[in-house]
């Protein structure tokens, strides 16, 4: 064994100090954005039953839970809006008195200096259950886009600091921009869900909004799992069209696109750790199969290695926790 020759990658190993000086990617606290999903009515806390430790707010409750995230250093939260009326066209989006605007309003108001981020869609809204203007059972992508820049205003007026559209319209980048700057908002930055697959992932996130579609899908307008080159696509047409973020939505097992988006373009990148893959973890720790804390600072960590500059995660605030522990 005298000759061998061979390199000794151990030696970065050897002590835990050690390997906390040559790590490469760090999760932070500041990464993360805390999604809250906010209802009509009075005294509403209802438990998402799949998705535990996730509740729908009412306005009145909503309080307790923003003070708890800031006192744990979360910096933004992405407000989804659950009205108790729907229509054809998803007029409770665009309203100045809508639950998302009053929801702005109120954590504005208690804690200025959280970065709100409004979910700008209409699904929420519509009682068909899909993101646009429906017309026999086509999503018409023109029409849609008035309406979501419409949106966009109403929720810049309401104080959100960051306008987030998820809706997959051809061009609703470039129509919300210009809605804003012609309301004079043209500092407020566009985080845009550019790369949004039609995904399995979602399941447990419409029993919290209560967007099931009322026929077919979403396939017409978000992605096919299968494509890659597409992702790249429809990132590019977002920065020219005037995005600040891109979304790649899900995050887990789309990691080697969001390696892609961040090679290819100059802008924050955003992982949405999405419903479905927070409702797998909490099964598998509620039932003793995984360690929660573990898997979880693994799982994160591995988006931010793949590009993620910012996590959108239903986890934020355990992991807040733990990463105080730390």
């Amino acid at each position: 064994m005298t000759n061998l020759q061979f390199r000794r990658n151990r030696r970065l190993r050897s002590s835990k100090t050690l390997r906390a000086m040559v790590q490469e990617t760090v999760l932070r606290t500041e990464d993360l954005i805390y999604p809250l999903f906010v209802v009509d009515g009075e005294n509403i806390k209802n438990p998402v039953v799949s998705m535990p430790g996730v509740f729908q707010f009412s306005l009145d409750q909503l309080g307790a839970e923003i003070d708890e995230v800031v006192s744990l250093g979360i910096p933004s939260v992405i407000l989804f809006g659950v009205p108790s009326d729907k229509d054809a066209v998803g007029s409770g989006a665009y309203h100045d008195e809508g639950i998302v605007q009053q929801a702005t309003r109120f954590v504005k108001e208690r804690h200025p200096e959280l970065i709100v981020i409004a979910d700008t869609c209409l699904c929420e809204y519509t009682d068909h259950g899909h993101c646009g203007v429906v017309e026999g059972e086509k999503v018409l992508n023109d029409p849609s886009l008035e309406l979501l820049a419409r949106t966009a205003v109403s929720q810049a007026k309401a104080g959100a600091d960051i306008i987030a559209p998820s809706n997959m319209m051809d061009g609703f980048v470039a129509a919300i921009r210009q809605g804003l700057d012609e309301a004079g908002f043209i500092d407020t930055p566009i985080m845009s869900y550019a790369v949004k697959y039609a995904s399995a992932y979602y399941g447990p996130f419409r029993d919290a909004a209560d967007s099931t579609p009322q026929f077919g899908d979403r396939k017409t307008y978000q992605m096919d799992p299968a494509n890659r080159m597409e992702a790249l696509r429809e990132a590019e047409s977002d920065v020219e069209e005037g995005a600040d973020f891109l979304i790649v939505k899900p995050a887990l097992s789309y990691l080697d696109i969001m390696r892609d988006v961040k090679n290819s373009v100059l802008l924050p990148v955003v992982a949405y750790n999405v419903s479905g893959e927070y409702a797998m973890v909490k099964a598998a720790a509620i039932n003793g199969w995984v360690e929660e804390k573990k898997i979880v600072l693994e799982t994160l960590t591995s988006m931010k290695r793949a590009g993620a500059d910012l996590i959108m995660t239903y986890h934020a605030k355990d992991v807040a926790r733990w990463l105080e522990e730390n």
